[in-house]
């Protein structure tokens, strides 16, 4: 902050730039096995604009069940459904199109009710369409992959299926911002778009730290995989959730859960998402910060709960 200041709102084309934003974009490209990046002021933005530059090419959009709001160009474009069931089906709905600019969007992960995404789907598309594979990996990149890389190195590749990244960096990164990952000429073009130009960039100082802070995220991740390997040790009924390996978020269909820890003093997410009439999620969400001491008190409530249903 004093080196850069508490925030930075002029354009990122303006004729006044800061070196440290493509050094961080450099940086981030490195970390997550992508050619290019490009950061941005939140997920949704790095959602949007994407969006926006496919939608000036004219390509028709195939939505997946559940698809981040971010990467959506309305509220009608989401759904809920089965991920597996629609991959199962895809191919022969894009072999079936009549465009031949198409446009794939889907989450990498589904954070909400702990269900893992396979993507060897992607080897069934039509040989003979230009697809763009629209990922969000808001709730894996920091998490997922061996190193917290996230899904874009992960993706194999296929000569007409060009693959586009976008990610909020506030979850797992803990910077306020967003990020784009894909080939270079496609960043090349996001960087004239007017969405790009006309928007205000992550404060500077957020991205010179991360620049710096290698270790302290692998100490973090090191100590989130062992918070997490404790809480399934300890965890009283394993059938009280839904989990994926390795990763800190536990789903539960028992929603008064989220009642009965705010009266121990332990705050749980449990609300309705995407909408307020929306399916209420509940989840225990472990990190890096929780001590020993903090999922051993949880686990003891978790128990109290078993008792009193």
């Amino acid at each position: 902050m004093k080196r850069y200041g508490n925030n930075y709102g002029s354009s990122r084309n303006s004729n006044f730039r800061l070196k440290v934003y493509e050094e961080a974009e450099a940086a981030l490209a490195l970390f997550a096995g992508a050619p290019a990046a490009l950061t941005v002021s939140s997920g949704f933005m790095a959602g949007q604009l994407v969006v926006s530059k496919l939608l000036q090419e004219d390509n028709y959009f195939v939505f997946a069940p559940n698809a981040h709001p971010a990467v959506c160009r309305s509220h009608a474009d989401f759904y809920e459904g089965d991920f597996q069931l629609w991959t199962e089906n895809i191919a022969g709905v894009i072999a079936t199109l009549p465009a031949d600019k198409i446009t794939i969007v889907c989450n990498a992960i589904d954070p909400l009710f702990c269900k893992p995404y396979n993507f060897d789907w992607v080897w069934s598309l039509p040989a003979d369409k230009e697809i763009a594979l629209l990922i969000d990996d808001s709730h894996g990149i920091g998490v997922t992959g061996e190193h917290g890389e996230g899904i874009y190195s992960h993706i194999r590749r296929r000569k007409n299926v060009h693959l586009i990244v976008v990610a909020s960096l506030a979850k797992a990164m803990g910077i306020p911002g967003g990020v784009v990952l894909s080939a270079s000429d496609t960043i090349g073009q996001l960087r004239v778009n007017s969405f790009f130009g006309t928007s205000s960039p992550i404060a500077p100082g957020y991205l010179y730290a991360f620049t710096k802070a290698g270790q302290v995220y692998r100490d973090a991740r090191k100590q989130l995989s062992e918070n997490i390997g404790l809480f399934n040790r300890l965890l009283p009924n394993r059938e009280l959730f839904v989990s994926l390996v390795d990763y800190p978020v536990f789903y539960t269909d028992k929603h008064t859960l989220s009642d009965f820890l705010r009266e121990q003093g332990i705050l749980i997410s449990g609300f309705a998402y995407p909408r307020p009439e929306g399916t209420i999620v509940t989840r225990v969400i472990i990190n890096s910060s929780h001590t020993k001491k903090d999922i051993e008190h949880l686990v003891y409530c978790l128990q109290l709960f078993e008792d009193s249903i």
